[in-house]
């Protein structure tokens, strides 16, 4: 208790009195819902032999939809990513490219560090007999929380454009972007649906994810207020009603398997709905928030998540691994490996999310160090790392 008494306070005295507090727990409040997201609605079956594949409860359970209302909050990360990134580059010292290239190497060395070691894990599994299917299945869960890297880092070098666009436009900035996915989600769904490519949904996912950075911006550049937020909270909400019942939307914010259509791979507009409407809540709660983080026992956890954010967010699905691969050469473990298509798994499921999180935090004291530059790192390691991440992608993909 004392060393964590003394953490605490180490934290909260090294923290700078500018610090913004709401916008660092907002962060940290959408990057642990992604870890819970992924940990209570995907789950796996076992087959004949010993593999273990993908499943979702949402498959059995559709009314569990509501859950994936609250744990998807990208439209939250994307909002305070745009708010922070506007701050920085006003802040910047040298060039946009400079701004540009430091921010990018942040986010890329731990995609590059996870993909790497799973190159290797991939090798020594397959050696050790670990049943194809299964490293396929590891292989699609490791990559599917990255590609929110490659996105991010996409609207990131927008942001001298979203700079302008917020000051010309103030928080309607970003109806253009809720149009656009509007008019392509008419184009798929709509009465000529069946005479479209299948590759139009690939429009939405610029717009659809940039529209919450691009209120981030505006939120940063002071051009969103209260009465923009009510606005956004309101609007939001009766957009992501009337598109579930009016304009039969599925109800899921994830993917569930085996459906034909789905609101986040590439977000739909019920997507873009639900950020509007965490939005603005997220600008009307900011103050409520800051000062319930003047705290330093509440301060100290949102401090040490923010640090170890890309460490979150690139190993969770590894930490569940861990803990799966193992078990199923027990046969069918309760909430594990069983079918998540009853209610014993229903009970079952809640006792496993503790010790996903205890391995997470295991792996990260020594994953932490693809965060930090990489000082030591020549170039020839660079590039074999890179040719590492390379394979372990194509193996992903389903190209090797």
């Amino acid at each position: 208790m004392k060393t964590l008494a003394a953490l605490t306070a180490k934290i909260e005295s090294s923290t700078q009195a500018h610090r913004d507090r709401a916008i660092d727990g907002l962060r940290a409040l959408a990057l642990l819902a992604v870890p819970t997201g992924h940990w209570m609605l995907g789950g796996f079956t076992l087959d004949e032999d010993g593999a273990i594949h993908n499943a979702s409860p949402l498959s059995a359970f559709g009314f569990f939809a509501p859950v994936s209302w609250v744990l998807q909050m990208l439209g939250i990360f994307f909002l305070v990513g745009g708010y922070a990134s506007v701050l920085s580059y006003h802040r910047r010292t040298g060039s946009t490219a400079q701004w540009l290239g430091g921010r990018v190497a942040r986010l890329g060395r731990p995609v590059l560090g996870v993909t790497a070691v799973w190159a290797v894990l991939i090798a020594a599994l397959s050696a050790a007999g670990v049943p194809a299917e299964t490293l396929h299945t590891a292989s699609t869960l490791v990559v599917q929380p990255l590609w929110f890297v490659g996105v991010y880092v996409v609207v990131t070098a927008l942001t001298p454009l979203c700079v302008r666009a917020a000051r010309r436009l103030g928080g309607w900035a970003a109806a253009p972007l809720l149009g656009s996915v509007a008019v392509v989600d008419l184009l798929r769904y709509g009465p000529y649906a069946d005479g479209m490519p299948s590759w139009l949904s690939v429009l939405n996912i610029l717009p659809g994810w940039l529209f919450a950075y691009q209120l981030g911006v505006s939120w940063g550049e002071k051009r969103i207020g209260k009465r923009g937020a009510v606005l956004l909270l309101a609007g939001g909400t009766v957009l992501f009603a009337a598109l579930l019942v009016l304009f039969h939307y599925p109800a899921s914010m994830v993917g569930v398997p085996g459906e034909a259509r789905t609101n986040s791979h590439p977000p739909s507009l019920l997507v873009l709905a639900l950020a509007a409407a965490q939005s603005g809540a997220a600008v009307l709660l900011r103050e409520r928030l800051g000062r319930l983080l003047e705290r330093p026992a509440m301060w100290a956890p949102v401090v040490v998540v923010n640090l170890s954010a890309m460490t979150i967010l690139c190993w969770h699905q590894t930490a569940m691994l861990a803990a799966a691969v193992p078990a199923s050469y027990a046969g069918a473990v309760p909430g594990l490996t069983t079918a998540p298509d009853s209610l014993g798994w229903v009970l079952a499921r809640p006792a496993w999310p503790p010790l996903f999180a205890g391995l997470l935090v295991l792996i990260g004291r020594y994953a932490r160090g693809f965060e930090s530059p990489w000082t030591r790192a020549t170039t020839a390691r660079r590039a074999v790392a890179g040719l590492l991440a390379a394979g372990f992608a194509a193996f992903a993909l389903g190209l090797a």
